[in-house]
């Protein structure tokens, strides 16, 4: 067997493997198909994920039910507004031994995991949000001058109430961009609320089966950057990113004066990994264009802001990722092969 034939029989085993992932996590999230989908396309990406919806909705059971299904260790944090860094990534306490000598002990904090749900985020301030920055990007923490790695592999599920509550803050910039991919998740629709309404309030709860374990699932993120990606593919991230961009010359038309701060390289990867994640879900072995227009909002809302003006005209940032991924496109399938 030549090499490409191993690499399309490992994926298609792979897109099997996750089929059966996806039914155990729908099986007790019900309802929200695409929620699910982009938050394992997330992990599957090796990256981090901010759920966003409003409190009731199932985020904290979502990320519960993925710590079983892809088998991580798994810590749960809940932001607070008196909750400190050191309560996060631990602290040194000293102790003394029965000889009386005196030594400082290093006591890990939840941070140390494969799986890190931080729940309501946004409620803890800024100087608390600002200390998962290194971990998120490095997987690893400085602490009393010395560097600790973290778990491998290593995912933060973060869940953020919206902003307009009371007893927010808003997330900074640089530890937005740090996630993924930002997922919303809305209220379900009638029939889905009388499935949740009739499966969570009997005497037993659906319960998530593992499908996978650490070793599986970075395995799988390995595989998933062995995906090809076609020219019209990248083609089209890079028009789609350039044109989020304000003050630039390829800022797209419906765009111009309306964008306080726009996407940097790491929207592209974000794009670049989560296409393939997605084509692998739908028994597909390469991504395609429609795939680039599916994840534009996900991957680009947290990352651009729109500026006074726009927001005073009531514009809205997800029509406008949309149309300018559909721009994209348009102009990736005009340009000559």
């Amino acid at each position: 067997m030549t090499e490409g034939a191993e690499l399309l029989a490992e994926i298609e085993i792979l897109g099997n493997r996750l089929e059966t992932a996806r039914a155990s996590i729908r099986n007790r999230f019900l309802g929200q198909e695409d929620v699910v989908d982009l938050t394992l396309a997330t992990l599957l990406c090796g990256g981090h994920a901010l759920l966003v919806g409003l409190p009731g909705l199932g985020k904290t059971r979502l990320v519960e039910t993925l710590a079983t299904v892809m088998g991580l260790d798994a810590n749960r944090v809940q932001f607070t507004p008196d909750l400190m860094p050191a309560d996060i990534l631990g602290s040194e306490v000293l102790e003394t031994s029965s000889d009386g000598s005196r030594a400082f002990r290093f006591i890990e904090g939840p941070v140390f995991c494969q799986l890190l749900m931080a729940d309501e985020i946004n409620r803890a301030s800024p100087r608390t949000q600002s200390a998962l920055l290194q971990a998120m990007q490095e997987h690893q923490v400085s602490v009393a001058g010395s560097a600790r790695p973290l778990g491998a592999p290593f995912h933060v599920l973060a869940t953020q109430n919206p902003l307009e509550q009371e007893g927010t803050y808003p997330l900074p910039e640089a530890q937005l961009d740090r996630f993924l991919l930002q997922i919303d998740v809305p209220y379900p629709t009638r029939t889905a609320e009388r499935a949740i309404l009739i499966a969570t309030t009997g005497t037993q709860d659906a319960p998530a089966a593992p499908v996978f374990n650490a070793t599986d699932l970075r395995a799988a993120q390995k595989l998933l950057r062995q995906m090809p990606v076609g020219d019209g593919v990248i083609e089209m991230i890079l028009t789609l990113v350039r044109a989020c961009r304000p003050d630039s010359p390829e800022t797209a038309p419906h765009l111009a004066g309306l964008l306080a701060w726009g996407p940097g390289p790491r929207a592209a990867q974000a794009l670049m990994l989560a296409v393939r994640a997605r084509a692998l879900m739908q028994g597909r072995l390469v991504p395609d264009t429609n795939d680039v227009c599916a994840l534009a909002r996900p991957a680009l809302a947290h990352r651009m802001a729109l500026n006074f003006a726009a927001r005073a005209q009531n514009a809205d940032l997800g029509s406008l990722i949309d149309e300018t991924a559909r721009m994209a496109q348009a102009t990736t399938a005009a340009r000559p092969a």
